[in-house]
Parts: C-alpha cells; sequence; structure tokens
C-alpha cells in the first residue's frame, strides 16, 4: 500500500480524488487530506508519505512554501494540483522541487497514472529510457536535454513541448493534442502562446530546432 497525503482546501476536489484513488485498485493507495497548509506541513513532517499532492493557494500556508520546507528535509515526490496556469508559476514549483505540476480541472484517470508513475520511479521501481532524435536527447530521469553533445537549458512549456514531440517521434502532434497535454485540458490557452513557445524552442535548439518540422493544418513532428 502507497501513503498519499493530499493537501486541498476545496471539498470537491478532496471527495473527488478520495473516492478515485482509494476505489481503484482498492488497497493500492490509502489517502489522507489536509485542508489547510499548516496542517499539510505537520502531517508531512509527523508521517511517512510516498507521495504529497499539493494546491498552491491554500489557507494559512500556500503549497510553494510547503514544497521549500518538505525539500529541505525529504526527496518525498510532490505534485502541485492547482489552478495556477501563469508559466512563472509552473517554473516556480519545478525551482522549488516539485516532480510534477498538473493544472485544474485535470481528468481523474491522469492524475491516477501520473501520481503511480511517480511513486514508482522514486522507488526504484521504474525507470525511463531515454528519448532520441538525431542528435537530440531527452532523459525524463534528470530533466536533461543534450543538443549535438551540449545540455541545453529549456523552460518548463518548451522541455514539455519537446518531450511530447520526441516521445512521439516522426508522428504528427495536433496542436490542440499539445496545448492539452502542455497546458491541461480546457485550458482555454490560445493557440497563439503555442506559436510562442514553439518559436522559442526552436531558437534554444539552434540548428538542430529544424527538426520540429510543421505540418501545415495538423500541427508538428520531430524527425531525426
Amino acid at each position: 500500500m502507497y501513503r498519499i497525503l493530499m493537501v486541498e482546501d476545496d471539498e470537491n476536489i478532496q471527495e473527488l480524488v478520495y473516492n478515485y484513488f482509494t476505489k481503484k485498485e482498492k488497497g493500492l493507495f490509502e489517502v489522507e487530506i489536509a485542508d489547510n497548509g499548516q496542517t499539510g506541513l505537520e502531517l508531512a513532517y509527523e508521517n511517512a508519505y510516498d507521495l504529497l499532492l499539493l494546491d498552491v493557494m491554500l489557507p494559512e500556508l500556500d503549497g510553494f512554501e510547503i514544497c521549500r520546507e518538505i525539500r529541505r528535509e525529504s526527496d518525498v515526490p510532490i505534485m502541485f494540483i492547482t489552478a495556477r496556469t501563469d508559466e512563472s508559476d509552473i517554473l516556480n514549483g519545478y525551482a522549488l522541487g516539485c516532480d510534477d505540476y498538473v493544472v485544474k480541472p485535470f481528468p481523474l484517470p491522469v492524475l491516477y497514472q501520473k501520481a503511480g508513475a511517480l511513486i514508482k520511479r522514486s522507488k526504484g521501481l521504474v525507470r525511463s529510457k531515454v528519448f532520441t532524435a538525431g542528435e537530440l536527447s531527452l532523459n525524463p530521469n534528470n530533466g536533461l536535454v543534450i543538443c549535438g553533445g551540449e545540455e541545453i537549458k529549456l523552460t518548463a512549456r518548451e522541455y514539455a513541448i519537446l518531450k511530447v514531440l520526441i516521445e512521439n517521434k516522426g508522428i504528427i502532434i495536433s496542436r490542440e493534442k499539445l496545448l492539452d497535454i502542455v497546458w491541461g485540458y480546457n485550458s482555454g490557452v490560445d493557440e497563439r502562446v503555442l506559436d510562442t513557445h514553439m518559436k522559442n524552442l526552436r531558437k534554444a535548439l539552434g540548428a538542430k530546432g529544424k527538426q520540429i518540422k510543421t505540418v501545415i493544418r495538423r500541427g508538428y513532428r520531430i524527425e531525426d
């Protein structure tokens, strides 16, 4: 059995996540709930958990503060589940040491699979392969992107876009699918935002950015 601490003040989300996680594959997950940040931090210090699910906007102590404090003592997997969609918030979450950042509203099956994958990776039960396309490589285990033998620094969104493309090398990924995966389902993000991030990603990759092909009226594809 894996123990999850969810720090969330929305009772509807508490109930939905609790019921889904504890009833699916019954016995696999035990979920404890804290409805404010201070209680959540105290529970995280007092107990051993396999995963923390943190909202950002919480009474008493926000999720970013909880993550910052926990990372001083522990490498327990941390996933933010939040309505905060600004890129600055996402980058802040990763900078503080979170392992994943999920934007509300989210499909429960996706959250469930992400949670399970994080726990298994943290326990060494699963190790993702390194994805390559020509001289580009992306290592999901440590987040490194290597381009022509050199490490490339990408923003969280750029990394997420490249990850989707390189995991599906040679396959056309629609703009709609990229928006859903990178920004979240029903996020309402304008496609022009994707255009800007795609332009910046290609620029960061330099000459190798030409490996990302635009397929008119269909989407994008990365090639060797």
